[in-house]
């Protein structure tokens, strides 16, 4: 099952020719493992165990590729814009790139490589950080590059983890923080006029939410979004029986109905089952379905990845429960 990993946990699985001769390897035997498939090339003189890169979602697998670069740095560039955004650990929304993103502050003359692309911006002291020994760009900068330049399913996803990382406290939700981060986006995006991707970015970030759990859930919003439903509740408490307290993902409070997004991950991955079989896993939850349409009598739909490719798609699969938007 793929997992997500942190900088931490990933930078002992990345290795240098250099490292892995130092611990018995020879030029021969690095040669025949990468010939059958024991060893992939992270990028040239870097290198990963076929098994443990298997196991890496695409964000880990960029996130490796960051390391690398990262390690082999001699100049004063910072991961920046997706590169830095793995490496703060946001969600790279069905988004793919086969080159690390640096900037070097102007007015060095920088060129891009086969696996490096060099953006040459100013980059004022606030917007650098040492994050678990990679130099990279702030939360605050790299969200801003983010939303800017990349399909806007991804720059919601990222928005809305890093509203997230400032203000999520366990299950409580830090309104104080919050609105700063809010306020301190929204003074980066208002006054950029003329800068690429800006009008995108500022719709991005009036419209994220960070009380989305999953990229799936916010791409769920903007689906929905675009198909006319008001903004929805979300992480909606629901009484349950003996004191209990549910959350629904979604409350469209304008068509009395909930609805959840149901990623594979939450069945499949027995990580997040924390040991608990699947077959209750699905029972409990059928029960707690029904007694949220049950005492709430609102209509409730489920949906997965396949229903938010696009707003089509989720259309169809609401009107299977007879959901549709208000007029």
């Amino acid at each position: 099952m793929r997992r997500a990993m942190s900088v931490s946990e990933l930078s002992p699985l990345v290795h240098s020719r250099r490292h892995l001769v130092s611990n018995g390897w020879t030029d021969r035997s690095i040669d025949t493992a990468l010939r059958c498939g024991e060893l992939i090339v992270i990028r040239r003189g870097s290198f990963m165990a076929a098994d443990d890169a298997g196991g890496l979602w695409p964000e880990g697998r960029h996130l490796a590729h960051v390391i690398a670069v990262a390690r082999d740095s001699t100049g004063g560039a910072v991961a920046s814009h997706v590169s830095a955004g793995v490496v703060w650990g946001l969600p790279l929304y069905r988004y793919q790139t086969l080159r690390a993103h640096v900037t070097t502050p102007a007015p060095v003359r920088i060129s891009s490589g086969r696996d490096v692309i060099r953006h040459r911006a100013p980059l004022p002291p606030g917007d650098i950080v040492l994050r678990h020994g990679i130099l990279c760009t702030s939360l605050a900068r790299t969200v801003f590059d983010i939303v800017r330049t990349v399909p806007i399913e991804t720059a919601v996803a990222c928005a809305d983890a890093a509203e997230r990382l400032m203000a999520q406290r366990g299950r409580e939700w830090d309104e104080d923080a919050v609105t700063a981060w809010r306020r301190s986006m929204a003074a980066r995006v208002d006054p950029a006029s003329g800068v690429r991707g800006i009008r995108q970015a500022r719709w991005v970030i009036r419209f994220a939410d960070g009380r989305a759990q999953l990229p799936g859930e916010s791409v769920s919003r903007l689906q929905l979004a675009r198909l006319g439903f008001r903004t929805p509740q979300l992480q909606v408490p629901v009484a349950g029986p003996a004191g209990r307290r549910y959350f629904v993902d979604f409350g469209l409070n304008d068509v009395h109905a909930f609805g959840e997004f149901d990623g594979r991950d939450k069945y499949l991955d027995e990580s997040k089952r924390r040991g608990v079989p699947l077959d209750r896993i699905l029972l409990e939850e059928k029960q707690r379905e029904d007694w949220i349409r049950g005492t709430t009598q609102w209509r409730f739909a489920r949906w997965g990845d396949d229903h938010i490719t696009s707003p089509g798609a989720l259309s169809k699969r609401l009107a299977s429960f007879s959901i549709r938007p208000s007029p």
